[in-house]
């Protein structure tokens, strides 16, 4: 009996190092996200692509990026660059409608064009995976100046999901990611499309 349960205790512990081990391995091609039309979106069409992922609110001070966020993907779309954004209600409840009305909204208002996804959570027990994974990946956000990091500290406390110091501050936070998935940069709410154009420039 004392051997049975010695030998079961190693085959759970190597399967746990294979799960750890296979979440390592993962990369954005691997996820799905449902659309913001309700259909599944495979990320693996995405390989070879400089992603930017947003996550996005229509009634925030930050709102009027996605004019910014527009104009880089008609700039470089035929380049290679996929921005997709992802809705979220979980700062300040600044993205209250429905997937269609969030979609009819940027359309009208900003003229987006990119991908939208249905609305998620980034922080928390319900977070996205995409998000989850991100996070991991660059737990950081990188900061232009000094009223960057002050707007930083103060969106920390004021937001309240989150938990840790790698979750999502606030509506806006961008992941650039690389044409083969390997480097994920994160910037910050504050920095703007244009701030981190050359970024994506070097990503080509």
């Amino acid at each position: 009996m004392k051997r049975f349960i010695i030998a079961l205790a190693l085959m759970l512990s190597g399967m746990g190092a294979n799960a750890q081990k296979s979440a390592s391995m993962a990369t954005i091609y691997d996820f799905t996200a449902l659309g913001n039309k309700g259909s599944e979106v495979d990320f693996s069409q995405y390989k070879g692509k400089v992603l930017l992922i947003v996550n996005t609110a229509s009634k925030c001070g930050f709102t009027p990026q996605y004019d910014g966020l527009e104009a880089l993907y008609q700039k470089y779309k035929d380049q290679g660059l996929v921005i997709i954004g992802f809705p979220c209600d979980q700062f300040a409840h600044q993205e209250p409608g429905t997937d269609a009305e969030i979609a009819e909204f940027c359309r009208l208002n900003h003229g987006v064009t990119f991908p939208l996804m249905a609305k998620v959570e980034v922080n928390g027990p319900g977070a996205h995976p995409i998000f989850e994974y991100l996070k991991t990946q660059a737990p950081t956000e990188e900061y232009n100046g000094l009223k960057a990091k002050t707007t930083a500290k103060m969106l920390r406390t004021i937001s309240k999901s989150m938990e840790k110091e790698s979750d999502i501050r606030w509506n806006f936070t961008k992941f650039l990611i690389s044409r083969d998935g390997t480097t994920v940069r994160r910037f910050a709410p504050t920095t703007t499309p244009e701030e981190f154009e050359n970024d994506i420039q070097k990503m080509f």
